[in-house]
């Protein structure tokens, strides 16, 4: 099998004669069911959000539609769109959100990583980020694309994980920030200097990674398609070896395809949000199988696409969820609103023609 023979495999299912029959929920086997000695499955998912609206709604409901794949995955990743820089809370343009949401995201919904090199991460400045950083460090919840010192950057650029002997190495970085930067050299919000960028990736190299995934925030927002800027950039990292290319920040959907051997999935869309204009509803979960042999050291990845959907507050149920749409396929009556059901059937579809993810 080639590397990346999978995917497309998982990305979507055919979109004509959905409503027909209900489709049998995908079945999300726990770690232990694949060959524990040399796999290791991770979960990556697109902007989580917290606008003004979502600070109604009980957080542990927005992901749990995905909290299946991610809480049984040995990684579970997301890009955490927002500062915890206290009160009082806000949204959108300057995010501000209850440390509870972290607790959430760890505890309820499985997330083991945040990605935090994003333009809102200085949405309350240097101090915001600087307190957000302690929150997660407090919680127990693994982070990078930032860091407070040079000893933390150190630590978490790139950020090394491992399982079952395989080591994976994170690499965060982000095209600017929406208010300035700090003055002075920390705290930092890790940028798209390549001569920086090529440091990170050799030394996640003498680090013994197995697997390099880059995770930039780049791109035209509400764009379905990758500008020539991400493509550049998608090209230069896939020459410097990384195995994987996972974007995020255009807030839909954008098109993927391989740069020699490496998978590029140029924007996740959003995981969750109070977003309601065309397409922003929609996301992406990619699912890596990362394979090593002990024996030979020969590496292999996989991927799989899931679509989602970020259900509204009274359309499916009474607050925020976003679910996997291959378990809602056919269930409309099960919609309080069921419009929003064919809403999603007609965004997948034409996402899907858009940018060519789609079923076999």
């Amino acid at each position: 099998m080639t590397r990346h023979a999978a995917i497309m495999a998982m990305a979507t299912f055919c979109c004509h004669g959905l409503g027909a029959q209900a489709l049998t929920p995908p079945v999300f086997p726990p770690p232990a069911a694949i060959p524990s000695c040399d796999t290791v499955r991770m979960v990556v998912i697109g902007d989580v959000m917290m606008h003004s609206r979502q600070l109604e709604y009980d957080s542990s409901t927005f992901l749990e539609g995905l909290s299946p794949m991610l809480e049984n995955a040995d990684f579970a990743v997301a890009n955490a769109e927002f500062s915890l820089g206290g009160k009082p809370y806000s949204g959108y343009p300057s995010f501000s959100a209850p440390d509870s949401y972290a607790v959430t995201l760890q505890k309820d919904c499985g997330i083991d990583v945040l990605l935090t090199a994003n333009n809102h991460i200085l949405d309350r400045g240097s101090d915001g980020l600087v307190r957000t950083l302690s929150v997660y460090d407090s919680l127990g919840i693994r982070h990078t694309g930032t860091a407070r010192d040079e000893k933390e950057s150190m630590q978490n650029n790139p950020l090394m994980l491992t399982r079952k002997g395989i080591r994976i190495a994170l690499v965060n970085f982000t095209y600017g920030t929406n208010h300035p930067g700090p003055r002075s050299a920390y705290p930092k919000v890790f940028g798209m200097d390549r001569e920086e960028l090529r440091s990170c990736i050799e030394k996640a190299r003498r680090q013994r990674a197995d697997f390099i995934i880059a995770l930039p925030h780049w791109g035209t927002e509400y764009m379905l398609e990758h500008d020539r800027s991400q493509e550049e950039l998608a090209e230069w990292l896939a020459g410097q070896g990384v195995d994987a290319i996972v974007g995020s920040h255009p807030h839909v959907v954008q098109d993927s395809c391989t740069i020699g051997a490496v998978p590029v999935y140029y924007s996740l869309g959003n995981a969750v949000s109070n977003m309601s204009a065309k397409n922003t509803r929609l996301g992406l979960a990619v699912e890596f199988i990362l394979v090593k042999d002990a024996a030979t050291g020969s590496r292999e990845c996989f991927s799989n696409l899931y679509f989602t959907w970020c259900t509204l507050p009274g359309t499916l149920t009474g607050g925020y969820m976003t679910i996997l749409i291959k378990e809602w396929a056919g269930r409309r009556n099960d919609w309080l609103t069921p419009s929003d059901y064919d809403n999603m059937l007609r965004t997948l579809e034409r996402v899907s023609t858009s940018t060519g993810i789609s079923a076999d």
